[in-house]
């Protein structure tokens, strides 16, 4: 199986300091490194040939956090490349300053060159992550409306043997798979809901269950998905 590969830009002022961490970097093979010393020049490459992730140095002279962020966010080709920030301030407030202007992560300096590489990875699989969790949001909503269609289906005959397997499935898959993207909620009542279709198949249950597990678990698709995006 090919091995992916990821192209990092990494932003610092000190030339030693990006010199080590390019060769730091490189100890990861699947990592390609091009450095730079200033923001702008790393928005002019970044929006010329977008890299997987920005690597940047929070305490540039003339430089400020925001600025940077909204440039990288202003519709471009740069637009929606994950920034992690490097910085000397350890404090939890800096950390989480940076963290809420919008970065995907923060690095701490002085850093180890033994050990950089791995942390830069953690980030892009934490990053790599994030994004299959927002398809997966997508995909609760799809089956959101499907489930909401086949209640209307139970509701006008709740002996439809294709409507109560189908309903299955979904709470099959549901209740494997949401739990792994961290929507526990959704795991536990689509497995509520699949226990109820499976009583009622085998003549062990009336509708009143699934109509009861279907409507809570469809309410709980919905707030999750309302308060993630």
């Amino acid at each position: 199986m090919p091995v992916a590969k990821f192209r990092i830009l990494y932003v610092e002022g000190d030339r030693d300091l990006r010199e080590l961490a390019q060769r730091s970097l490189a100890i990861d093979p699947t990592f390609t490194v091009e450095s730079c010393e200033r923001p702008d020049e790393a928005l002019a490459r970044a929006t010329a040939a977008p890299p997987d992730l920005i690597l940047c140095d929070a305490a540039m002279p003339e430089f400020e956090e925001p600025a940077l962020l909204a440039r990288f966010a202003d519709g471009s080709r740069a637009a929606n490349i994950p920034i992690v920030f490097t910085t000397a301030h350890r404090q939890p407030r800096e950390l989480e300053r940076l963290k809420s202007l919008g970065a995907v992560g923060v690095i701490e300096k002085p850093f180890d060159p033994a050990t950089f590489a791995a942390s830069v990875r953690r980030h892009l699989r934490f990053i790599k992550l994030a994004d299959l969790r927002e398809g997966f949001g997508q995909r609760l909503r799809d089956d959101a409306k499907r489930l909401t269609q086949l209640r209307d289906v139970f509701a006008r005959d709740a002996q439809s043997a294709v409507a109560l397997e189908q309903m299955q499935t979904c709470a099959h898959k549901l209740a494997g798979t949401a739990g792994v993207f961290e929507f526990a909620d959704v795991s536990h009542a689509a497995a509520a809901l699949e226990d109820a279709v499976i009583a009622r198949r085998r003549g062990a249950a009336g509708g009143e269950a699934i109509e009861h597990d279907l409507d809570a678990l469809i309410r709980i698709i919905e707030k999750e998905c309302s308060a993630e995006w």
